[in-house]
């Protein structure tokens, strides 16, 4: 089995990957969202795009 970043032969001590800086490399694109699937859905949009806008400008409580 091959490392799927880098292509060399996997490491037991940190399969599927050769090494623990391709390991980091691979946790680092899930947590930065590369590897997230673009969605399509209509709604799915519009709710991100309003999560979006309320995270920017979070509404202002009444005082």
């Amino acid at each position: 089995m091959t490392c799927p970043l880098c292509a060399k032969e996997t490491d037991p001590a940190f399969r599927p990957f050769c090494s623990k800086r391709c390991a980091d490399i691979d946790l680092a694109k899930w947590l930065s969202g590369s590897y997230a699937i673009p969605s399509e859905d209509p709604e799915d949009i519009e709710e991100a795009l309003n999560a979006a806008l309320n995270e920017a400008d979070p509404p202002k409580k009444p005082h």
